[in-house]
């Protein structure tokens, strides 16, 4: 039961947080719960072992890496585009510093994404690499990556 009233005093808080600071909705802290947040790496690591396919966006047709993400989140209730590139113009960049589990790690410059993960934390990501390959989580190999929070 105080989870319950913790979960119920939370939303009042947020929403009386909304009616008072309406532009606060488009701060990265605003975006997903962590517990959404949470879900999300649950449902990509559920994922382990589904084989890559170019344009593959479910478990039985198999996955992309945008496919992946799509996929994952529309499990969590959240709508993501389909490629790589638009799932960034959609979602709130935020910095390496503020990156939780289940934010989106992205590969490539702002204008030529070419990858997308699921940050696992502690440097690891979910994802989708390459045909020939399977869902995997990987240690992050290079720090040119972007990380933003789907909305």
């Amino acid at each position: 039961m105080p989870a319950r009233v913790a979960s119920i005093l939370m939303a009042l808080f947020l929403a009386l947080g909304l009616l008072v600071a309406p532009s606060s909705t488009q701060r990265a802290d605003a975006a997903v719960s962590a517990t959404t947040s949470y879900q999300a790496v649950r449902v990509a690591a559920a994922q382990k072992g589904i084989r890559y396919v170019y344009g593959g966006a479910s478990p039985r047709a198999g996955f992309d890496c945008s496919g992946l993400t799509k996929y994952v989140f529309g499990k969590v209730g959240k709508r993501l585009p389909r490629t790589a590139q638009a799932q960034y113009n959609a979602a709130y960049k935020i910095s390496r510093k503020s990156a939780r589990p289940g934010d989106l790690v992205f590969f490539g410059g702002s204008r030529s994404i070419y990858h997308v993960g699921v940050y696992a934390g502690g440097g690891y990501i979910w994802h989708a690499p390459r045909p020939g390959k399977r869902v995997s989580k990987v240690k992050l190999w290079t720090s040119a990556v972007k990380f933003a929070r789907v909305r």
